[in-house]
């Protein structure tokens, strides 16, 4: 198999969170984070409507993802863990990989438990600047809706800049949410 930059799963520390390598027993308290927040659903895009839950998987299928997640050279997933309490409170993941144009795409969710004190910042900070300096990555992108402006101020603080919007993108409650298109670049 050939190395890609996602084949190394780094540790990254920082004072408010720790990044570690996703496993497969992470999988629980992932699903368990997802299910205490129906926010998560929402604002990643989804569910269609405030009634809809999102779609359930079995615990052992959610698993098996993660467990190859884990060892998959085609992303980076690292689980987020808050410092001060030891406790997953979402994931930070690079993944898309573009090997002609060195760059790829970074989403994030932090659960309610994380929210409000610095942790979704620092995480994304940690994993972006593990992307563009350790990894060699030039570009880094994402997408966030309009009705996510929390999480468009993290990654502006982050250093990721508006590139454009695609109007209209997600139905959500019979109305049409826009989404804005953002990216770091290494220089």
């Amino acid at each position: 198999m050939e190395t890609t930059p996602f084949t190394d799963k780094p540790t990254l520390r920082g004072e408010l969170v720790t990044l570690h390598p996703i496993r497969a027993e992470d999988a629980d308290a992932i699903d368990a984070v997802i299910r205490a927040d129906d926010e998560i659903a929402r604002l990643t895009g989804s569910v269609h409507s405030s009634s809809e839950k999102p779609a359930g998987m079995p615990m052992d299928r959610l698993r098996e993802i993660y467990a190859a997640w884990a060892v998959a050279d085609d992303r980076l997933v690292l689980a987020v863990i808050d410092n001060t309490s030891g406790e997953l409170v979402g994931e930070a993941v690079l993944n898309e990989w573009d090997e002609d144009n060195e760059s790829c795409a970074f989403r994030i969710f932090i659960g309610a438990a994380g929210r409000g004190r610095g942790l979704g910042t620092e995480a994304t900070r940690l994993i972006t600047g593990h992307g563009l300096r350790t990894m060699g990555l030039h570009r880094i992108t994402l997408e966030v809706y309009a009705f996510n402006p929390r999480a468009r101020h993290v990654y502006e603080k982050a250093g990721f800049v508006h590139e454009g919007t695609g109007r209209e993108a997600l139905r959500f409650d019979d109305q049409w949410i826009d989404v804005d298109y953002m990216a770091i670049l290494a220089s």
